[in-house]
Parts: structure tokens; sequence; C-alpha cells
């Protein structure tokens, strides 16, 4: 061994060395910057630092109970943990904590390892409502719609199939819409605990654009995320919708009144012809053919 690498060799064994013989805090930090993500039930923890010959482990537990620990966030080198199958009992209120403890196969002289308090959660109050999906569908009269709206699924099984977030809320959900002409700035809103909501009193032929989210009122924060902006398609009006009808009226009377005039003077010119064919004769000049009258002058 060189004398380089004999150096090496020995600033890291004695960091090891005053590693092990450090306190807890000062050779195994603490999780820090901890956040929950919770989206539709979808939950799992996240923090910071990476650790670096160390590890955490997540244990949970619902309030007042014993503390368990996920399989997968044992003696982790991840700073994050997937929660969603442990917090199945959604309106329980969870405590964790975030342990830092040695790589596994090391021993330590700690009675406690350090750790790091979550704030609580409860899965039923704050997960995040995403936006949900709808279609806007339009039947005979223009001045209403009705948006049809998919409740957001939930990563949650029971009996064979995925939840929806009404298998979860059930009467407590309604849904809160938002809607404006198009390239208005006057707005409205609508609640409904339904599903298929009906707008009503829209001008007829005119775009409306809507946004819908769901509205939770036992929740602290009741209002989820909102969706997509969709706008109905603008009505496409035949020339009777575009012009009124006093004008409709008025256009067919000028085109009367100039047919009668045109037939008026195709007499007049037939009859006309007449008269000379008459004059003629009576000079002795050729005739002319009066058979049939001229269809213009």
């Amino acid at each position: 061994m060189d004398c380089r690498a004999f150096v090496k060799f020995a600033v890291f064994l004695s960091s090891v060395l005053f590693t092990f013989e450090a306190s807890g805090e000062d050779y195994l930090p603490k999780a820090n910057n901890i956040q929950w993500v919770s989206h539709n039930f979808k939950t799992y923890l996240t923090w910071s630092p990476k650790p670096i010959n160390y590890t955490y482990t997540v244990e949970y537990s619902e309030v007042g109970q014993n503390s368990q620990r996920n399989p997968y966030c044992t003696r982790s080198s991840a700073t994050e943990c997937d929660l969603t199958n442990e917090l199945r009992h959604l309106q329980k209120t969870y405590s964790v904590q975030i342990l830092s403890e040695p790589l596994p196969g090391v021993t330590s002289d700690l009675v406690e390892f350090p750790f790091s308090q979550v704030e609580r959660f409860c899965p039923y109050k704050d997960t995040q409502i995403g936006g949900p999906d709808f279609k806007i569908v339009q039947k005979g009269n223009n001045t209403k719609m009705t948006l049809h709206i998919q409740d957001p699924l939930t990563p949650l099984y029971k009996d064979g199939r995925l939840l929806t977030i009404r298998d979860i809320f059930k009467s407590n959900l309604k849904y809160k819409v938002i809607y404006s002409k198009a390239g208005s700035t006057g707005r409205r809103e609508k609640i409904s605990n339904q599903r298929d909501i009906e707008l009503t009193g829209l001008d007829d032929g005119e775009s409306y654009c809507c946004m819908v989210a769901a509205y939770i009122p036992s929740r602290s924060i009741k209002l989820g995320q909102w969706s997509y902006l969709q706008c109905s398609p603008r009505k496409r009006n035949s020339v009777f919708d575009e012009f009124h009808m006093g004008l409709i009226a008025a256009a067919s009377g000028v085109t009367l009144a100039v047919l009668i005039i045109f037939i008026a003077l195709t007499v007049v010119c037939y009859k006309c012809c007449c008269r000379k064919k008459d004059r003629l004769l009576e000079n002795n000049s050729p005739p002319l053919s009066c058979d049939s009258p001229p269809l213009f002058v």
C-alpha cells in the first residue's frame, strides 16, 4: 500500500471510529423537510437529507395505538415512503415518526435512535381531491346544457374493484361548477350533490365555458382541485336565425315587387310590338311576328 492510499485509509478509519463514539444525534442526522403528499387517497411521505452510512425507518400508528413498521420503509436509504395501504381506516388520525438507524448489520450502543415526529394525518380530512373529468352535452334547447361528471378514482380496492371518492365520501360529496359565457368576465356558480348537473338560463347559440371541483363541506379544506376548462360549441345559426323575421319579410316584399314590375314591363313591350306591327301593315311594310311576347326590351 503506497503512502497516499494509507493516509486515505487512516482518515476513513478514524472518521468511522469517531462516528461510533459520538452521540446519536451527531452521527445519525434526523429527517427534516418532511411533507405529506396525498392525492385522492394515494398517500406517501417525503423528507431529506439523503442518508450516508445510515438508514431511515418509518413507524406509524393510529393515535393512541401501538406503532407498526412498513416493511418497505424499514432500514431503507429512500427518502419517501408510500403509506397508502397502511392508512386503511380513512377517518382515523395517524401518528408517524421517522427514525434514523445504522446500516443493516451494523451494531450501535445507542439505547434510542434519533427520530423526527411527523405532523398528524387523517386521510379523510387531509387528502387532496383532484379535478374531475366531465363531458358537456347539449340537446334540443340551446338555453341549457348538462355536465356529466366522472367521480375520480382512488387507489383503494374493495370487493375486487377500485373505489371512487363517492364510495368514500358518500352523501358528503358535492360538486361545485363555475361557468360563464365565452369571452365574458361574468361568472356564475352552482353546487350540486349529483354527478349530472343541468345549467339553465343560457343565451341561445352562445358558447359557455365551465370548470368543476369536488366540494366536501365537512372538511376544513372544502374545495378540491379545479378541473380543466371546457367550453361548449357555439351554435351555427341559419339565415333565419341570423336575420330578424321583419327583415326577411321586407326582402320578400321587395323581391315580389321586382317580379311584378318585370311582368308589367313585359306586357307593355308586347303591346308596343303589336301596335308597331299594325302601323307597318297600314303602310304595306313587311309584317313583324307577334305570335309570342318579347321577354325583355
